[in-house]
């Protein structure tokens, strides 16, 4: 068998999920994504002949089995689990927030990295090593006005990571979160752009708060996530779990509504 390292990532095929997944191909991984756009997954595995990929709904149980069941039975096992799926959820106060969007937001969000963090438990632990890495966000650091599906599910992916982390230890698997602040890409200008509207600000005006907040002024490039994910998973950090990470040039405020 191949020494190289095993890895699977949750909504893998754009955006910060892409990122990682490119980093890790690049660093001689094996990796797999899975992506509810079948179209994404198919523009990323013909880019990229090194990647594995299938397309389905990471919060469906069935999808989850059958995805880590194919790749386990190829690979025999798993050394890295990037729980990266997440969606914004609505920007609204919590009073005019439906059920459905708070269910959804925290099916994605939440319950995904529980499914893959359920079925990777006993393939990691039967080799004694492993590493989960779920993304948080610094909203599951300080809350978030007007996002609360979105920050509960980021809350509550930390508690998970912690819980894991006392589990695992034993068994010589780790599990961390990383917190990434504000994003750069079209997920967070579309975040910008909905707060500008529910707070009849301007999209300029978000973002410059967004900013003023931070020691280091600028957004996040993915590909400082993607690093973080390469460290997490290597040898370098093997005594870190139960960590929340944040990578977001030091948020000294966090006030938005």
């Amino acid at each position: 068998m191949s020494d190289r390292q095993r890895v699977m990532i949750t909504a893998g095929a754009s955006g910060i999920g892409a990122s990682i997944a490119r980093a890790f191909v690049d660093a001689g991984a094996r990796v797999s994504i899975i992506d509810v756009d079948g179209d994404a997954v198919s523009a990323a595995v013909e880019a990229d002949g090194r990647l594995h990929g299938v397309a389905g709904d990471v919060s469906d149980e069935a999808v989850i089995d059958a995805w880590f069941d194919e790749v386990s039975s190829s690979w025999g096992g798993v050394d890295v689990l990037v729980n990266n799926a997440g969606i914004a959820g609505p920007t609204a106060l919590v009073e005019d927030v439906s059920l459905a969007d708070w269910q959804r937001t925290l099916a994605i969000g939440l319950d995904s990295h529980f499914l893959c963090s359920r079925r990777a438990a006993p393939l990691m632990k039967a080799q004694r090593s492993g590493s989960i890495i779920c993304i948080s966000s610094t909203a599951g650091l300080y809350g978030y006005g007007m996002r609360t599906p979105y920050a509960a599910a980021k809350w509550a992916v930390i508690g998970l990571v912690k819980s894991l982390a006392i589990e695992f230890g034993s068994d010589g698997v780790r599990a961390n979160a990383i917190c990434p602040g504000s994003v750069d890409g079209p997920r967070m200008r579309g975040v910008i752009e909905r707060q500008a509207a529910a707070t009849g600000s301007t999209a300029a005006e978000v973002e410059a708060d967004y900013l003023s907040g931070q020691s280091i002024s600028r957004f996040v490039q993915p590909s400082e996530i993607a690093d973080m994910c390469l460290f997490l998973a290597s040898p370098a950090s093997a005594m870190l779990t139960g960590q929340a990470i944040a990578v977001d040039g030091n948020t000294e405020t966090f006030h938005l509504s």
